[in-house]
């Protein structure tokens, strides 16, 4: 019989295999380290047991929508699970929910949503999106919805902190019949501020909107809850997330909404599996879910990857995995406020603002990219830099130390290159897999960067996009991985 494993028993036999941990890269000063996976909010690294129930749900691959072989019942069974566990997760009552897999992450699942949502209320023509959108859960809205207008955040000594509560309920009244709903990310991928979405909820259900919720950065950090709040009006309309972002690479976008708003319109996108009959004059949707919604031979193995990491993340328990990176994230911002030179956005007051994966932040003198491409080659330590698609919401932030770079230039009149090189931060983030010694690693790679800012402005020349390339350093040929030469090495290879 198994031993029952607790669950920091668990997190700590997930946390050390994700595949990618053990990437070894060749610095510029020519030693070779571990790389310090620190852009986990762009795409997390795969989950070993994830990664693993893929494998070997492969042995009994075949296409789903049918029982009468011994795979495809499998595949049939697994991918309805699949389904069904995100539902679970979540807190979304499968009576009342429906869960669906689209492509190109939470962004086609906006795209979907924006146009159900727009045809579901065509006689209201407003939505509600907080300036700290990414650009996936603000340009759908402004492409398929109408009007949009942009919900200001909670200001204290100047750093933006959640969405402003009263501008919302303002909004509400000010333009009661034309709001359709209110879209709001969880969590946002430039600072990892985590907004109030319940009370968002209750406001906009107050007012008769509906609310919309961008989850990719919220899903694999923090518990969710869709539905089976005391009050009624806290639980969440339809809510989107990525798989990519919760640990399995190559998994499909999640929308998870509720069924009388789909089943209010006929789905979009048509073709085999979402129809019961078809003749030469007609044809008929389903009525079941998820169905109706996915036209097509899905992406079975990326499906039941995710929902097999998300089986895993529910064992150990999602209060578990917040408060351990909750620690990581104060560690970090409580080390990086020690060093002068360190310039962090957004609210840094966890009292005030709790936050989720994601510090941003540059270093005074510096540009984003140089402080990042020093980040790599010197530090093997991966972050990412520039905008992270949410532009209006950065040049917020950034907006005081972009003219303080241009001086007393006119800012409008400035070189495009200037400006990409200037306009833009640094982001560390952190995942499942994240240690006190890759803090450790961030903080003192930091401040021995701020100790040598001439060296590093002499090692590197600014490129096209703000991008920053050493003058000699060039990555190993033997680091680079090419899939051409990984099949030829394949072919050729002696069995």
């Amino acid at each position: 019989m198994k031993n029952i494993k607790t669950s920091t028993e668990i997190l700590n036999k997930i946390k050390s295999n994700f595949i990618g941990l053990d990437t070894i890269y060749t610095l510029a000063n020519g030693e070779k380290t571990k790389r310090v996976y620190l852009d986990s909010t762009a795409s997390t690294l795969m989950m070993g047991a994830a990664y693993d129930a893929i494998e070997a749900f492969y042995d009994h691959y075949a296409n789903t929508h049918s029982l009468l072989h011994f795979s495809a019942k499998i595949s049939t069974e697994e991918y309805s699970w699949a389904h069904n566990r995100i539902l679970t997760f979540l807190g979304a009552d499968p009576q009342k929910y429906a869960c669906f897999f689209t492509g190109s992450g939470t962004t086609g699942g906006v795209n979907r949503l924006a146009r159900i949502f727009r045809d579901y209320r065509p006689e209201r023509d407003t939505v509600l999106v907080s300036l700290m959108e990414h650009h996936s859960n603000d340009l759908p809205h402004r492409k398929h919805s109408g009007r949009v207008i942009h919900l200001p955040l909670d200001m204290r000594d100047t750093r933006p902190g959640c969405i402003n509560l009263e501008s919302v309920e303002r909004e509400l009244i000010k333009h009661k019949d034309r709001i359709n709903y209110i879209a709001v990310t969880a969590v946002s991928n430039v600072t990892g501020i985590i907004n109030p979405i319940y009370e968002i909820a209750e406001l906009a259900h107050k007012y008769d909107a509906l609310i919309l919720v961008d989850g990719a950065q919220a899903v694999a950090h923090l518990p969710v809850k869709l539905y089976g709040h005391l009050n009624p009006g806290r639980n969440i309309d339809a809510f989107v997330f990525s798989g990519h972002k919760t640990y399995v690479p190559g998994s499909p976008g999640v929308v998870v909404c509720r069924k009388d708003i789909l089943s209010a319109i006929e789905p979009e996108e048509v073709g085999g599996g979402m129809v019961d009959r078809v003749y030469v004059d007609r044809y008929t949707v389903k009525e079941a879910f998820p169905d109706r919604e996915e036209a097509g031979t899905p992406n079975i193995p990326g499906a039941i990857g995710l929902a097999a990491a998300i089986e895993v993340m529910d064992q150990i328990g999602m209060d578990v995995i917040f408060e351990e990176e909750t620690a990581f994230i104060h560690m970090a911002l409580d080390k990086m406020k020690n060093v002068p030179e360190i310039q962090i956005y957004g609210e840094t007051d966890c009292s005030i603002c709790e936050r989720a994966a994601s510090i941003s932040f540059n270093i005074k003198g510096l540009d984003h990219g140089l402080v990042a491409a020093a980040l790599n080659d010197y530090y093997n330590i991966a972050v990412r830099n520039e905008c992270f698609c949410a532009h209006p919401y950065v040049k917020e932030m950034i907006m005081d130390d972009l003219l303080e770079a241009a001086d007393d230039f006119d800012i409008d009149k400035l070189d495009p290159e200037f400006i990409l090189q200037k306009q833009g931060m640094v982001r560390a983030s952190f995942g499942l897999y994240t240690t006190e010694s890759d803090v450790d690693a961030l903080v003192f790679a930091l401040e021995d960067i701020t100790l040598k800012k001439d060296d590093y402005k002499s090692l590197y020349v600014a490129a096209s996009a703000g991008n920053y390339i050493h003058k000699t350093f060039r990555p190993d040929s033997r680091d680079r991985f090419s899939v051409r030469n990984f099949v030829a090495d394949y072919l050729h290879e002696d069995v």
